[in-house]
């Protein structure tokens, strides 16, 4: 068996990719990736009823938007169907499963029985080491052997051995009587037929790992490595769901977090190294390991999410966040970025990305060099457009005409200006800012009057003006 990692992440195309299933393909991703070894893709489409080629769609353009690239083709369970079957049938052929023809009604008779008598309503079928020459024509089902006694023991990762005794197993399903293969075979035969050997899901499947182990040892293929991880509670304490808001992974997306700080929130939530929370791709790749892992269930929570993602926006390159502040828009159906837009936003990113925790943070922040003349002015910052501040930009004005654009030559004008008149600075600036941005609040009047530039500031203040003749 190769020495390689393979891990996998195996979604239901049931609803979209939700923020529990994003943080199991993170591990898994993270697993692999820093141990060069393989992350694949699989989609677990057996059940036809639920599964739809939309969910499909929004798992991969979820992950696609999360960064978490994979390896080789996307697998679909459904289309290995024959292989399941061909799989339990060789374990019927060699003893380890057997035909079951107990009916529905024999199943429940039995449970009512060992109810009745305070005895364990595991069925015990009858069929198990009965005589070939007695089966009836009738319909059955593929049961798998489990053993009567002894203990499987699950060495997991993350929850340490785990224990459970054979008594405490059924002889599970394998085929159904139409021919179809269970969900927990299927999972065992794509497993071993992809060459994952290291699982890494859920806790909620742990007990599915006893009794997978078994199709394991009745085919004499290699146990994968487990680590079952504990899910996320909301921060009431409770299993996270729809009450605690958003759940899907393009939620997130269409609310403005950026990929790179819910890739980095999301690996600190039943994970750590230490102390660190802020941390890149390469450092979780390198550090993440089952032993910096937690037990307990951990408790999502938004505020740390933002920070987070505040932290993110900060460190990025600006050509890499002008990119997903486009695709963010695109998204979100908004209107694509002007080739004029996109320069503005070039030359004022180095002081938006300050203190913006989400995209519509710094787009609320560039609305100065968004916005086109004339401004919409907000009733907050109209307050700062009297007649006392008009006459204070009329006079202004000029000076800006003739200035040379520098930032140390604005400070220089303004500063005197202001001087010259007994007003501290923020009785000017304060007017400047409705003038400008037609906010209140805003970067600071030099960032904004060096990304306009000298013409595109002299009309802002000139259109104040006109609005108060």
């Amino acid at each position: 068996m190769s020495d390689q990692i393979v891990t996998r992440f195996a979604p239901s195309p049931t609803g979209f990719l939700h923020i529990g299933g994003a943080r199991t393909a993170l591990f898994n991703w993270l697993y692999a990736r820093g141990r060069g070894g393989k992350f694949l893709l699989r989609i677990e489409d057996t059940d036809r009823a639920r599964s739809t080629p939309e969910a499909t769609q929004a798992i991969i353009d979820g992950m696609t938007w999360l960064g978490l690239d994979h390896d080789g083709e996307i697998v679909s369970q459904f289309d290995r169907a024959d292989r399941h079957r061909e799989v339990a049938l060789e374990m019927l052929e060699k003893g380890q499963a057997y035909k079951c023809f107990s009916t529905q009604e024999e199943i429940e008779a039995f449970r009512e029985a060992a109810r009745a008598e305070k005895r364990s309503t595991l069925f015990q079928s009858p069929w198990r080491d009965a005589d070939p020459a007695t089966h009836p024509d009738a319909p059955y089902v593929i049961r798998l052997k489990t053993p009567l006694d002894g203990q499987t023991v699950i060495d997991d990762q993350v929850q340490g051995p785990v224990k459970i005794r054979n008594d405490q197993l059924d002889d599970m399903i394998l085929l159904r009587s139409d021919g179809t293969p269970v969900y927990m075979l299927a999972v065992v035969v794509d497993d071993h037929d992809m060459g994952v050997n290291t699982v890494i899901r859920g806790d909620d499947h742990l007990n599915n790992a006893a009794r997978q182990m078994g199709i394991y040892t009745a085919m004499g293929w290699p146990l994968p490595t487990y680590a079952h991880i504990p899910l996320i509670h909301g921060p009431d304490g409770k299993k996270l769901s729809k009450r605690h808001g958003a759940l899907g992974v393009e939620e997130y997306r269409d609310m403005g977090y950026p990929a790179a700080g819910v890739r980095n929130y999301l690996a600190r939530l039943g994970w750590s190294h230490g102390d660190d929370e802020f941390f890149t791709d390469a450092q979780a790749m390198e550090w993440f390991g089952f032993d910096g892992m937690n037990k307990a269930p951990a408790r999502f929570d938004f505020k740390k999410l933002a920070n987070i993602c505040g932290q993110h926006i900060a460190a990025a390159e600006d050509a890499a966040l002008l990119q997903e502040l486009q695709g963010f828009l695109a998204a979100t159906g908004a209107e694509p970025l002007t080739e004029q837009k996109i320069y503005l936003l070039e030359q004022a990113m180095p002081f938006l990305k300050e203190r913006a925790k989400t995209f519509p943070e710094l787009l609320e922040k560039a609305h100065f060099c968004l916005a086109e003349r004339p401004l919409e002015i907000e009733e907050k910052a109209a307050k700062n457009l009297d007649a006392v501040s008009i006459g204070i930009l009329t006079e202004l004005t000029p000076h800006l005409q003739s200035a040379s654009w520098t930032r140390q030559d604005l400070e220089g004008i303004l500063t005197v200006f202001a001087e010259d008149r007994e007003m501290k600075f923020g009785q000017l600036a304060a007017p400047l800012r409705a003038a400008l941005a037609g906010r209140t609040a805003t970067p600071s009047v030099y960032d904004m009057m060096l990304v306009l530039g000298q013409e595109e500031t002299v009309l802002r203040l000139q259109d104040a003006s006109k609005g108060a003749d």
